[in-house]
């Protein structure tokens, strides 16, 4: 048995040491945003923020984290979806399937709270997500919109 502090709500979960945090959020607590993409923590749609900062869930293990340490999920990050980069990710259509955008959501939240104005070396040094239908562009754009550094149009549609 564990205790977890996730999205500000301490809960206990039952499950072996190893087993990565991802399952934990998705399986136990029903907190399906996080998705699982490569399970080797390569391609961040798993990203959680681990006490502020972004964290690939799918590679951490249960053990390595405790009741102290504040856990947040793309369902955490803002209880109205109301965070400046969701609102700049539906006005700038930023994602195309959709199944990265979490974690390149909770990604680029995590470089803002750290760094509120970003350079674009900066976005493209921190946010290596990864996105299969390559809406780098209008990731890019949504992040620097929601920053309000060079808001760019979103450029090439891919």
């Amino acid at each position: 048995m564990a205790k977890l502090n996730v999205n500000g709500r301490v809960v206990e979960v039952q499950a072996e040491d190893d087993t990565p945090l991802l399952w934990v959020i998705r399986e136990q607590l029903g907190m399906t945003g996080t998705k699982y993409g490569c399970g080797v923590a390569q391609c961040g749609a798993c990203t959680v923020h681990l006490d502020g900062v972004a964290t690939r869930s799918c590679a951490l293990p249960l053990s390595a984290v405790t009741e102290a340490q504040k856990i947040v999920t793309i369902e955490g990050l803002s209880p109205n979806n109301d965070h400046p980069l969701q609102k700049a990710w539906v006005a700038l259509d930023v994602p195309q399937c959709g199944y990265c955008q979490s974690g390149m959501l909770m990604a680029a939240a995590a470089l803002l709270a750290e760094n509120p104005k970003p350079s674009e070396a900066d976005i493209r040094g921190t946010v290596t997500n990864i996105c299969r239908c390559g809406t780098y562009n209008r990731v890019l754009a949504g992040i620097q919109q929601a920053a309000g550094t060079n808001a760019t149009s979103p450029g090439a549609r891919g």
